[in-house]
C-alpha cells in the first residue's frame, strides 16, 4: 500500500467516524491519544506510544524502530451525565435520542516511516469535544412560568486534527520533532435560553443588536429564546470551520535509562464555524421561529505546554510522568454568537461567558512487560478544574477531572500488535445558581467510561 493511500485511508476514516463523537474529558481534549497513552494516564511525552506520539511530542516518533508503521483504532465513550433543578427537585440524563449522540466513537489513525535519523509522520485523529443530549421533554425545554416549549437541549462538538509531523535525532541524546496540522471542528447545538436569561444578557451588555428591541417587543408574552443550529444526521455539524495549529517538541536522553521529554502546542487558528440557525420565541401564544445564518466566532483550542520524564526500572519496568499547563482562559473567555434573521429583521450578537481557568495537569504512568508477547499498562490523571460554577451549562459539562486507566499491548507477530486501554472519569458534581448560563439553580454530575483499541502494523 502506497503512503498515498494510506494518508487518504486516515482522513477518510476520521471523518466517517466522526459522526458518534468522543466526549472530552479535560474540558474539550481526550486525556491521551492511542491506547498505549491512554493505558498510562495520558503521559506520552518521554516515551515511545507508537504513531499516536505525533498528537503530543512529535520528537517521539524518533523512539519507534526504523521502517514503517500503520497505525487504526478507535476510542468508545461511554457517558453518565445528570442534571438536577435545585428548586423542584428533577432530573434529566443525557442519553441517546438520535443520530448525533452516544455512545460516542472517535477515530484514531496514522502512517509513520523512519530512515535513519529522521522520522516522519501523518494521521487523523479526535482531538476532542463534548456531546449532551436531554431531549425535549425536561424542565431544561421549559421556559419561564413552567411554559413547555417542546424544543431539544443537546450538544455536540467534533475537534478533528490531521499532524503532519516529522522528528530528527541530532544527536545520540537529543532529538526535536515539530507538527503542522490541519484542523476541523463542527458543532451541533440545541439551547434554550429562559426570558430572565435573555433580559440578564440584554442588560449586562452581552446581547445587541437589531433583533434585542423585536424580542423586548414581546415582552411580557416572551417566556424564551431557544437557538437550533443542528443537523440531525449521522454525517453534518450545525456549524463548523476549517484552520491550523502546530507543535514543537524535543527529547533528550539523560542517561540510557532516563528521557526528559518537552512540548508545545499552538494556540488553534481556526475560521468562525459558520451555518443555518433558527432563532424560536417561545412566547405564551405560541413558538415563533426565525431562521438566518449563524457565526460561532473565534472558537479555538488552547495553547499548551508538557513536561516529561520516563524511568527504566531494568528491563521490564517503565514508569513515565507528564506535567500540563493548558491556557483555557485565554480561548475560553466567552462563547461569542452572531445571528443575521434571513427575512431583514436585523441581527443579534450575544457573548455567553465562560471564563474558564488555566488548568494544570498530572499524569502518572507504568508498564510492565510481562513476557515477549504481553505488556500490562496501567495509569493516573489529576486536572484542576478549568469551568467555573457560575458560568456552568448543562450541555456543557465538560467536569471531570479524576481518571484511572489500565491496558496492554499483545504481540500478534513480529509485525502486528494490538493495543488496548480502558480509561474511567469519576464522578465530579457541580452547580450553578447564577444567570445568565441558568435559569434554574442546577447540580450537573458527570461521569464516564472509555475504552480504546489500536492495531499497529510494522512492515
Amino acid at each position: 500500500m502506497t503512503t498515498r493511500k494510506i494518508v487518504v485511508m486516515a482522513v477518510a476514516s476520521a471523518l466517517a467516524g466522526g459522526t458518534q463523537m468522543a466526549q472530552a474529558t479535560d474540558v474539550f481534549r481526550l486525556e491521551g491519544y492511542g491506547a498505549i497513552s491512554r493505558a498510562m494516564g495520558g503521559t506520552a511525552v518521554a516515551h515511545d506510544v507508537g504513531p499516536a506520539g505525533m498528537m503530543t511530542n512529535p520528537a517521539t516518533l524518533s523512539l519507534m524502530a526504523d521502517g514503517d508503521q500503520a497505525m487504526v483504532g478507535l476510542d468508545l465513550v461511554t457517558t453518565d451525565i445528570t442534571v438536577r433543578n435545585k428548586t423542584t427537585g428533577e432530573t434529566v440524563s443525557s442519553d441517546t435520542h438520535s443520530n448525533n449522540r452516544g455512545p460516542y466513537v472517535a477515530p484514531e489513525a496514522a502512517f509513520t516511516k523512519r530512515v535513519g535519523a529522521l522520522s516522519f509522520g501523518v494521521g487523523a485523529f479526535a482531538q476532542g469535544g463534548l456531546g449532551t443530549e436531554y431531549g425535549n421533554g425536561s424542565f431544561l425545554s421549559s421556559a419561564n412560568g413552567g411554559l413547555a416549549s417542546g424544543l431539544e437541549n443537546s450538544s455536540r462538538l467534533l475537534v478533528l486534527n490531521i499532524p503532519f509531523a516529522a522528528s530528527y535525532q541530532a544527536t545520540d541524546k537529543l532529538t526535536i520533532g515539530g507538527s503542522l496540522d490541519a484542523m476541523w471542528q463542527g458543532l451541533n447545538l440545541d439551547l434554550l435560553l429562559g426570558t430572565d436569561q435573555v433580559l440578564d444578557l440584554i442588560g449586562s451588555g452581552r446581547a445587541t443588536g437589531g433583533l434585542v428591541p423585536v424580542l423586548g417587543g414581546m415582552l411580557p408574552a416572551l417566556k424564551g429564546a431557544h437557538f437550533s443550529l443542528t443537523k440531525d444526521k449521522f454525517l453534518a455539524s450545525g456549524v463548523d470551520a476549517w484552520g491550523y495549529g502546530g507543535k514543537l517538541g524535543m527529547l533528550y536522553k539523560a542517561t540510557p535509562e532516563t528521557t526528559l521529554g518537552a512540548s508545545y502546542t499552538f494556540k488553534s487558528q481556526m475560521n468562525d464555524m459558520e451555518g443555518d440557525a433558527t432563532l424560536t420565541a417561545v412566547t405564551t401564544g405560541g413558538n415563533v421561529a426565525l431562521n438566518g445564518k449563524i457565526k460561532i466566532q473565534d472558537f479555538q483550542m488552547p495553547a499548551h505546554i508538557d513536561l516529561g520524564v520516563s524511568q527504566r526500572l531494568g528491563s521490564q519496568w517503565l514508569v513515565t510522568a507528564d506535567i500540563s499547563r493548558v491556557f483555557w482562559k485565554d480561548v475560553m473567555k466567552d462563547i461569542k454568537v452572531n445571528f443575521v434573521h434571513d427575512g431583514g429583521l436585523g441581527d443579534i450578537n450575544i457573548l455567553l461567558p465562560q471564563d474558564n481557568k488555566d488548568q494544570t495537569i498530572l499524569s502518572l504512568g507504568t508498564a510492565y512487560q510481562l513476557n515477549d508477547s504481553l505488556t500490562l499498562r496501567g495509569g493516573l490523571r489529576f486536572a484542576s478544574q478549568a469551568l467555573r460554577s457560575s458560568t456552568l451549562f448543562a450541555v456543557i459539562p465538560a467536569t471531570p477531572r479524576k481518571h484511572l486507566s489500565a491496558g496492554l499491548t499483545y504481540t500478534l507477530s513480529k509485525q502486528a500488535k494490538l493495543d488496548f486501554a480502558y480509561s474511567h472519569a469519576f464522578k465530579e458534581t457541580m452547580d450553578n445558581t447564577s444567570l445568565p448560563n441558568t435559569s434554574p439553580p442546577i447540580e450537573v454530575s458527570h461521569s464516564q467510561n472509555n475504552a480504546t483499541l489500536n492495531f499497529r502494523y510494522s512492515f
